[in-house]
């Protein structure tokens, strides 16, 4: 895939890296991605993968900015509040790398249109900020045979992993699916929203990074993933835990 003499220049720090390369790059130009939820974690992830020169992306999301979203969702500005946040988000996009095209999804992803929207991807980022619909994601992506990408968020800490159930292990047994990690989800109330408790303002910031790396490596195919690992982020003390599962 040829590149223009400014995307050549966009992208030289990825060019000259040995394990991304021209080869690399164009796997990303070439990539369509899905982002779901264009919030805390979304925000992060859709700025980098659009500065990392991702081809497509799609983002899913029916809220609309608010005034407290603007803590954390770095992605959106005051002048957005009152604003579908797809159309925010795309309009950052825009601006950044106008080489990147972008879906608006302004939906809520219900068991009626995920299947129609997540086929259309090769990865996907899920940022959401309810069980049902990580759920949902991840079984749709299980069914779909497409990497999946998940963060979550607390207070003061957060998880990390990428599912690749529908691939084996060198033993030969299926990969993890999210169903291993979290068979069920918690009953309803019994895990505090970020509207009843908060969140530190700038831990999405952190882990929206590292879930685009997770993206980008996904696509390009250096290093070693998160798959049956959850990487665990505790900012009140800044430790890093990976377990295995």
């Amino acid at each position: 895939m040829a590149f223009s003499e400014s995307e050549i220049e966009r992208y030289a720090r990825h060019i000259v890296m040995r394990d991304v390369g021209g080869p690399g790059q164009a796997k990303l130009k070439r990539a369509r991605v899905l982002v779901v939820g264009a919030g805390g974690l979304g925000a992060p992830v859709l700025s980098y993968l659009a500065a990392a020169g991702v081809g497509h992306i799609g983002i899913v999301d029916d809220d609309t900015v608010s005034l407290s979203n603007l803590q954390r969702q770095v992605i959106h500005g005051t002048p957005d509040i009152d604003r579908p946040k797809t159309d925010s988000a795309a309009d950052a996009i825009a601006r950044l790398n106008p080489h990147v095209a972008v879906t608006r999804h302004p939906v809520r992803l219900n068991a009626e249109n995920a299947v129609e929207i997540v086929r259309g991807y090769d990865v996907v980022a899920d940022g959401s900020d309810n069980f049902a619909t990580r759920y949902l994601v991840a079984d749709t992506c299980l069914a779909e045979r497409k990497p999946l990408v998940m963060g979550a968020l607390g207070q003061f800490d957060a998880s990390l992993t990428t599912l690749r159930p529908f691939e084996t292990k060198p033993d030969g047994q299926p990969n993890p699916s999210y169903r291993t990690l979290f068979p069920e989800p918690p009953p309803p109330g019994s895990v505090p929203t970020c509207e009843e408790v908060g969140v530190l303002g700038a831990l999405p910031g952190v882990v929206g990074s590292l879930m685009a790396i997770e993206v980008v490596r996904a696509i390009v195919g250096f290093g070693e993933p998160l798959v049956g690992r959850l990487l665990i982020i505790d900012a009140f003390t800044m430790r890093f835990e990976t377990i295995s599962y």
